[in-house]
């Protein structure tokens, strides 16, 4: 059976800062991010799939320098989150925001001001999640059919918020949203739980 590499995009300048890093901003890797995914090796993959985000494209270029880059699919639908109002500001810069204080007491379930509600942004990253995985396995028949062995990789290089809405829903054993928080350029190795549309997750430092 196929296996997917999981990955949460490299740091970024607003990631150092602590902000809220979202679809709105389309800000590409800092040094130090570059630097910590140079250094990691991660198995070769037969498709690439990528949020359009530069972040997450800058990083599947250097996490798979080999991988053709014409044939990397941007998904619209994996970009992270709209935060609206709180987009790339830190919980600094929002203290006392009311809306923001909202926000917080309801544990991150009321939509973002001016922005994208959980069930909106869940919804769209788990359908892309559903035709990447249609697609793959569609693949995967393809390759063992001319004669190729081996384990049949594709990769996903995406946020973390699409991270924990696609972990959710189809990671196993089940957890919370939260409790798939990952760091930049780190993720997780899925592996099909038989029967089921859920996958094993091995996390990835």
């Amino acid at each position: 059976m196929a296996e997917l590499i999981l990955i949460r995009h490299g740091k970024t300048a607003g990631n150092l800062l602590g902000r809220y890093i979202g679809s709105r901003t389309d800000e590409p890797l800092c040094d130090e991010g570059r630097e910590e995914l140079a250094g990691k090796q991660l198995p070769e993959v037969e498709r690439l799939y990528v949020s359009p985000m530069k972040r997450c494209v800058e990083t599947a270029e250097i996490l798979w320098p080999g991988f053709d880059r014409k044939k990397m699919q941007k998904v619209m639908d994996l970009r992270e989150c709209d935060f609206g109002d709180f987009e790339n500001k830190n919980y600094k810069e929002l203290s006392g925001n009311g809306d923001y204080q909202a926000w917080i007491d309801s544990n991150g379930t009321l939509p973002f001001p001016n922005g994208e509600s959980m069930d909106a942004f869940k919804s769209r990253c788990l359908e892309a999640f559903a035709r990447i995985v249609e697609e793959v396995s569609g693949a995967e028949q393809e390759w063992i059919a001319s004669g190729k062995t081996g384990i049949f990789r594709a990769g996903i290089v995406v946020h973390g918020g699409t991270i924990m809405a696609i972990l959710e829903q189809y990671g196993y054993p089940k957890a919370a949203y939260f409790d798939y928080q990952v760091k930049n350029g780190c993720g997780y190795r899925l592996t099909p739980v038989e029967g089921t549309r859920l996958w094993n997750c091995l996390c990835l430092q």
